[in-house]
């Protein structure tokens, strides 16, 4: 295995410092290194952080091929300074047994770009039904610890409150995506003066609460551990702001399309804009980013849904729901969050990296940068700016909400447990 030797990289934005990288690990830190026979990498003007690490990914393989594969999903996802990815069940067939998991996390052990992660599905089938093989997905070759039927809210509260008991056996945990099915029938866009405005069936903010506040209190009533998907309201962050100061074991993630994004986006009618749960107000904008500053959510999450075509340049109330995200996601942070000043760099690597490994319970990932720890990190240059074009990036699908915006930020090389899978700004396979 190669050695590297990082020069003047400045480590969570500190001051700068050299790191050498040697048998996957990181030798040492400090300033004047020199190693013989190690490869150098001048990092001035770079920071160094953590190895990303996203608790909600679509790679949509097996059956979405056509959309990406966890191949293309892994490349974006090294691109966009990821080290560690959690793929989302909702493939064809659903990933609801130990089979299908173990297929996902053998495909991403052959692209070995990033560790792909799988998430099992809570019921069979997404049916919301009865509860899947969630012990055997943990004993499985994946180690799957986190569930999720996302896409679909697992309404039923005697099922969630079954699935929330099962998984305590092997300290898993419960992913909900918070929507009440009967609130949100035909919605389209979020519910108020806009969707009035463009006669669009609006999705209320109240439908994600609901089921917040519901599953806080299954989550407190039996001692187990709750993640809520993609955070999108005011409302929620006050709830889960209670929960927390209950002493309730809830974590939560939002997305970069709701710290940047809002509804006036849909007013031309574009479905690139489209997604579930909808874009909303400036007023939720402001909660979700002071909610990341001060805790109350817990990571950044992408929730990267690629699309075909045919399944996004249509009408908008045909469009599938669901935009890019892999790539740009470290960017989005650094230009809502950064340069906002509610988060440093330090405050980007725990929302982003710590967190997140520490929820998905995955070792090895979320760790210090420090002598003797794996060697999963990312270089950023943080005065680089580009403007997005969606025919540049790595996935297979095209629908990035960000297609001619300009971002600060650029991923200048990743690292995983010391092999680069980006040098450069360029992938190494």
């Amino acid at each position: 295995m190669s050695s590297y030797l990082i020069k003047g990289a400045r480590v969570l934005g500190g001051d700068p410092a050299d790191l050498l990288l040697r048998d996957g690990r990181i030798a040492a830190i400090g300033e004047s290194l020199s190693a013989t026979g190690a490869e150098v990498l001048d990092a001035t003007g770079l920071i160094a952080l953590p190895g990303l690490v996203d608790l909600h990914t679509h790679l949509r393989e097996p059956g979405r091929e056509d959309a990406e594969t966890v191949e293309t999903g892994s490349r974006a996802a090294a691109l966009g300074g990821f080290t560690a990815v959690h793929a989302m069940a909702n493939t064809d067939p659903v990933a609801d047994t130990a089979g299908v998991v173990e297929q996902v996390w053998r495909l991403g052990q052959e692209a070995g770009l990033v560790d792909v992660v799988p998430v099992g599905a809570v019921t069979v089938g997404l049916r919301g039904e009865r509860l899947a093989e969630l012990g055997a997905m943990a004993d499985s070759a994946a180690r799957v610890r986190v569930f999720s039927d996302d896409g679909i809210c697992v309404s039923d509260p005697a099922l969630m409150r079954r699935a929330l008991e099962y998984v305590k056996a092997f300290d898993g945990v419960v992913a909900q995506h918070a929507e009440e099915p009967r609130l949100t029938v035909g919605a389209q866009m979020h519910e108020g003066d806009r969707s009035a405005k463009l006669g669009l069936t609006g999705w209320p903010a109240a439908a994600e609460e609901a089921i917040i506040a519901r599953d806080v209190l299954l989550a407190q009533h039996v001692g187990a551990r709750l993640h809520v998907c993609h955070v999108s309201t005011a409302g929620s962050v006050e709830i889960l702001r209670w929960a927390k100061a209950r002493g309730v074991d809830v974590t939560a993630e939002v997305t970069p399309h709701h710290l940047l994004l809002t509804d006036a986006c849909a007013e031309g009618y574009d479905p690139v804009f489209k997604v579930n749960p909808p874009l909303r107000t400036d007023g939720d904008v402001t909660a979700l980013r002071h909610g990341l500053a001060d805790g109350t959510i817990d990571a950044v999450a992408t929730d990267h849904a690629p699309h075909a075509v045919e399944d996004k340049e249509c009408e908008w109330a045909q469009a599938r729901p669901g935009m890019l995200g892999l790539e740009q996601a470290l960017a989005i942070v650094q230009d809502t969050m950064v340069e906002t000043g509610l988060l440093d760099w330090a405050g980007v690597a725990d929302r982003m990296s710590v967190r997140p490994a520490a929820i998905a319970r995955l070792a090895g990932h979320g760790r210090p940068l420090a002598p003797g720890e794996p060697a999963n990190l990312v270089l950023l240059d943080p005065a680089a700016r580009s403007v997005v074009d969606p025919a540049a990036l790595a996935s297979r699908s095209r629908n990035s909400p960000y297609a001619g915006r300009e971002l600060p930020g650029r991923v200048v090389a990743t690292f995983l447990r010391g092999v680069p899978t980006v040098l450069d700004g360029k992938a190494q396979r």
